[in-house]
């Protein structure tokens, strides 16, 4: 199976709690003014990889607590995503997915595309919205706007609302 992505960062501190390996991947309909990443826009951007591959880097990166998948879009690409996702759990590993969509609109897509759904089943937490400049706030831990939830995907779900996470720096 195969990816296109931006780039990877193989030891980021920024993109959610811990050392983490991040992808970002290519693709993104969202265009919202202010992005840190628009040079992730053009879906025909960027670099093929094969998902195997990006395991095995992760693999080969020692002392990460976990995989970030962001942009771009990456529920565009849910389902080589989702296989990636499921593989770093079973090495012990948590998966956050950055995504322009809300948590509603995701869960309304699942219903449609299953692998959206399994991009979800696949993530411990959802960083979800779009990027708002008038919402931007450099203070927020792990995210750029205010509008923008961390959200425990698996409590969510269990309870049926949206159960938010309250990541600190430490």
């Amino acid at each position: 199976m195969e990816l296109r992505i931006s780039g990877t960062v193989r030891e980021s501190v920024v993109d959610g709690p811990g050392l983490r390996f991040v992808i970002f991947v290519q693709g993104c309909e969202q265009g919202c003014p202010g992005c840190h990443n628009p040079d992730t826009w053009d879906p025909a951007g960027g670099t093929l990889v094969k998902t195997e591959d990006l395991l095995e880097q992760i693999k080969a990166t020692k002392l990460i607590k976990g995989v970030t998948f962001s942009g771009g879009e990456p529920f565009l690409q849910a389902l080589p995503l989702s296989w990636i996702g499921r593989e770093v759990k079973m090495l012990g590993l948590d998966v956050i997915t950055y995504t322009g969509y809300t948590w509603e609109k995701l869960l309304a897509l699942a219903d449609l595309h299953q692998s959206v759904k399994e991009l979800l089943l696949a993530s411990d937490y959802i960083v979800d919205g779009p990027f708002i400049m008038a919402e931007k706030d450099l203070e927020l831990p792990f995210r750029g706007s205010r509008n923008q939830r961390v959200i425990d995907v698996m409590n969510s779900l269990k309870e049926g609302k949206v159960i938010e996470c309250k990541f600190s720096f430490d």
